[in-house]
């Protein structure tokens, strides 16, 4: 029997080859006589499982050798008091406001830091992004943060902006939560880089942070030890009992993707082209629909995340229902914005994005 298609958009979709391995290996872990969620964090199983996934993560994002990576707990919304915590310095931070979660970020460094807004698409509703010309950024900004891919509103990045070319010498954080592994990254024009791993990686427990070496230090005195980069960095993630689980389950995506194929491209070179297929698929239909319609500016629409209404709103739950007979899973869209959404992270395929369009346009009929 085939399983469904889930469409969540967080926990999200693992891999069925990745799954499937970790249920090979759950009871004995090559041959150690040992599952990984019984294993020292220290002993030499753990180490290699650790080494291989931070190696593979390295190449596939290519990762610059004056980045650290570190694996930490607490998820993205953790991090929106750790990053402060470590580059704020206690100064001011810049934030540019494209949707729910970096509206989140923006309220939590105000606990730590004079957290100013530089930009806001608030009054499009979120659905697009101030040009990067208008933002006000101040000379005196620790940081400028952004969410390169809003999970709730759709909204993505299709480039990073160079600050530098706006005349701000900051560092620019980004939570690339929901978009990371999913598409090529500018590290040139990043200095920091976080997500909680259960969109693209792997399950919830695990936050990746990707730090330029120059960012390390810099913590405030009330930083706890266990989330200073600092600290982290100096014990290669083991300062604490890292998420072992979720490591594990990372280096296992992880060398799913490197096996995956599209073309003559590998890696995530061919989960991108593989990922604006999927979307530009689902936006055409979305687009010739008489019953649907995505409200985000075409320039930023997401390729992970894509929320879509119906315009009969009163026919939304039979729409679930009738999804949900049809192996189609979490379609629902968050509560604050109502409607539908689809995440079409790395793990779904086309063929679960061509089940969906094909039930919405049998849906739609039945609407005429």
């Amino acid at each position: 029997m085939s399983r469904p298609f889930n469409f969540s958009a967080g926990p999200a979709a693992i891999p069925e080859e990745v799954l499937q391995q970790a249920a090979a290996e759950m009871l004995n872990w090559g041959g150690s006589g040992m599952g990984v969620m019984e294993m020292s964090h220290r002993g030499k199983e753990f180490i290699s499982i650790y080494e291989a996934a931070e190696a593979d993560l390295r190449e596939l994002l290519a990762v610059p050798s004056n980045f650290h990576i570190l694996f930490m707990q607490g998820g993205g919304l953790a991090e929106n008091a750790i990053v402060p915590l470590n580059l704020s310095q206690g100064g001011a931070v810049d934030f540019v406001v494209t949707g729910s979660w970096s509206q989140k970020s923006y309220k939590e460094a105000a606990k730590y830091a004079s957290s100013r807004l530089a930009a806001s698409g608030e009054a499009s509703g979120f659905t697009s992004v101030p040009d990067a010309s208008t933002w006000q950024i101040g000379a005196d900004a620790q940081y400028v943060h952004l969410c390169s891919n809003e999970t709730i509103h759709g909204v993505e990045f299709q480039e990073l902006p160079d600050l530098k070319a706006l005349g701000c010498d900051a560092p620019l954080v980004i939570d690339f939560s929901s978009n990371v592994a999913s598409r090529a990254l500018d590290w040139s024009r990043v200095g920091l880089a976080f997500g909680g791993a259960q969109k693209n990686i792997g399950p919830a427990g695990l936050t990746i942070v990707i730090v330029r070496d120059d960012l390390l230090g810099r913590a405030l005195d009330i930083c706890p030890s266990a989330f200073n980069y600092k600290t982290v960095a100096d014990n290669q993630s083991m300062f604490n009992t890292p998420p072992t689980w979720g490591i594990y389950m990372a280096g296992l995506t992880f060398q799913w993707l490197k096996r995956q194929r599209e073309g003559d491209l590998t890696g995530v070179a061919a989960m991108e082209a593989r990922n604006q297929a999927k979307a530009e698929f689902f936006y055409s239909y979305l687009d010739n629909s008489q019953l649907y319609v995505n409200k985000v500016d075409t320039a930023y629409r997401s390729r992970m995340n894509i929320p879509f209404f119906l315009r009969e709103e009163s026919r939304n739950e039979a729409f679930l229902a009738g999804a949900k007979e049809r192996g189609l899973l979490q379609l629902k869209g968050h509560k604050s914005v109502g409607g539908m959404r689809a995440s079409l992270y790395n793990a779904m395929p086309m063929a679960g994005v061509q089940a969906l369009v094909a039930y919405m346009q049998d849906f739609e009929r039945t609407s005429a």
